[in-house]
C-alpha cells in the first residue's frame, strides 16, 4: 500500500447526521444550530476518546448528512455512542470521528450534497452565537458543517469554567447570518477563531465562513482561554447527557443533549 494510499484511510472525519424530515422538515436556523450542538456535544461526552487527538491532528474534517425520520431512528439505534442534540423542531445526532475513506455503511449512503431546510423563524438572539457570512449563499448542510467548526473551535478555546456555566444554561446557542461587510466587521471582535473554508464544496477556497461572538450575559461576560494541553473539560464537568437519559426541559432558543485536546492550530475541511 502506497503511503499517500494509507494516509488516507486513516484520515478521520467526524460525521453528524440532520435530521430532515419530508412532511415537516424543520427550519434552517434551528437544523443549522443543531448539527453545530451536536458536533461539540460528542466531544464533551467522551474527550478522552483517543480519536479526537487523532482528528485534531488532521484537518478536523466534518460530514454533515442527512436522513428521513426513519433513516435517522436507525442510526440513532446503529450507534450507542451517539448525542442527540435538539434546537426547537430540529434534531442532529454527532458522533466521534471515524475513518474518512471506511464509514460504517448505514452512514456512508446517507447524503451530503443538496441539504437545505426552509428558512422559517429565526432563532432568538443568544449567547454565544454562531455568525455565518450571508453573502456566501450556503446550502444548510455547509452553513451547518461551517457552524459547527465556529463552535467547536470556539469550545477549545474556552476555559473550562465558561464551557461549564454554558452547559448549566442548558446550551443556549443563536445563529445569526450577516451581509459581508457586517460578517467582517464583526470578525475583528470574534471571540474564537474565524473560519476559512477549504473550498471543497460550495464556495472558493479561503472563504471566510463563520465564527462565534459573545456577550454579556447576567451581567458576566464569557471570559476565553485555551484548554490546557494536559485536559480538557470531562463530559461530568458541564453536565453532558448520555444517551438515554433524560434531560431538563428546554426553554425558547436553547437546546437539550442525550447525550481533551489540547490548543490547535485550526483549520477547515468539510465534506457537507
Amino acid at each position: 500500500m502506497s503511503e499517500y494510499i494509507e494516509g488516507s484511510l486513516q484520515e478521520l472525519v467526524q460525521p453528524i447526521i440532520l435530521l430532515v424530515d419530508r412532511e415537516d422538515p424543520a427550519s434552517e436556523q434551528h437544523g443549522i444550530a443543531a448539527a453545530a450542538l451536536a458536533s461539540v456535544q460528542a466531544f464533551l461526552r467522551a474527550p478522552d476518546n483517543p480519536d479526537w487527538r487523532q482528528w485534531s491532528a488532521g484537518a478536523f474534517a466534518k460530514s454533515v448528512r442527512r436522513a428521513d425520520a426513519k433513516m435517522f431512528a436507525k442510526v440513532l439505534a446503529a450507534f450507542p455512542e451517539h448525542v442527540l442534540s435538539t434546537v426547537g423542531e430540529a434534531s442532529a445526532i454527532g458522533l466521534p470521528p471515524m475513518p474518512a475513506a471506511a464509514l460504517p455503511k448505514l452512514l456512508a449512503k446517507l447524503q451530503v450534497s443538496g441539504t437545505t431546510l426552509p428558512i422559517g423563524e429565526p432563532l432568538p438572539p443568544q449567547s454565544p452565537s454562531i455568525v455565518l457570512n450571508a453573502s456566501l449563499n450556503m446550502s444548510t448542510g455547509k452553513a451547518a458543517a461551517q457552524a459547527a467548526h465556529a463552535l467547536f473551535a470556539w469550545l477549545l478555546e474556552s476555559k473550562p469554567a465558561t464551557v461549564e456555566a454554558w452547559a448549566a444554561d442548558g446550551f443556549p446557542l443563536g445563529v445569526l447570518e450577516l451581509p459581508a461587510k457586517e460578517f467582517r466587521k464583526g470578525a475583528r471582535k470574534s471571540a474564537g477563531p474565524v473560519i476559512r473554508d477549504a473550498g471543497r464544496t460550495e464556495i472558493e477556497p479561503g472563504s471566510t465562513t463563520a465564527y462565534v461572538e459573545v456577550a454579556k450575559v447576567a451581567g458576566r461576560r464569557w471570559l476565553q482561554r485555551r484548554w490546557p494541553d494536559e485536559g480538557g473539560c470531562s463530559a461530568g464537568e458541564v453536565s453532558c447527557q448520555a444517551a438515554g437519559e433524560p434531560g431538563p426541559p428546554a426553554r425558547a432558543g436553547q437546546a437539550t443533549s442525550s447525550s481533551g485536546l489540547g490548543p490547535v492550530a485550526w483549520r477547515n475541511q468539510t465534506t457537507a
